[in-house]
């Protein structure tokens, strides 16, 4: 969904039990100001969370921006970060790539 507290909301009403944030804005966004990129993402995770839903992100998400986001929305249940994952793979091997995203979201 969309990073819109309704959609989550929607959601729920439509008998989901989970939703998936589009994060592509949040990364576009992340490299100029952060804090502007994750605010509408933090409104409609409180909302998802509030409705009893479980919480997914993905699109973009990758070594630099991952970090800032579960920092932020620690409740995230999963995140879709495949295509990062074998992109990085390819320059830093498959072990070192999974090494350096667990240390972003093992943060706890």
């Amino acid at each position: 969904i969309d990073p819109v507290p309704e959609m989550a909301i929607g959601a729920k009403e439509c008998g989901a039990d989970r939703v998936e944030l589009y994060t592509e804005p949040y990364a576009s966004l992340f490299r100029q100001s952060p804090a502007e990129a994750i605010a509408p993402f933090i409104a409609a995770a409180e909302a998802a969370r509030e409705c009893g839903l479980g919480l997914n992100a993905g699109h973009d998400l990758n070594l630099e921006n991952l970090e800032y986001f579960i920092r932020n929305i620690p409740w995230t249940d999963e995140v879709s970060i495949g295509h990062a994952v074998i992109s990085d793979a390819l320059y830093m091997g498959l072990e070192q790539t999974i090494k350096a995203y667990l240390s972003k979201v093992k943060i706890f």
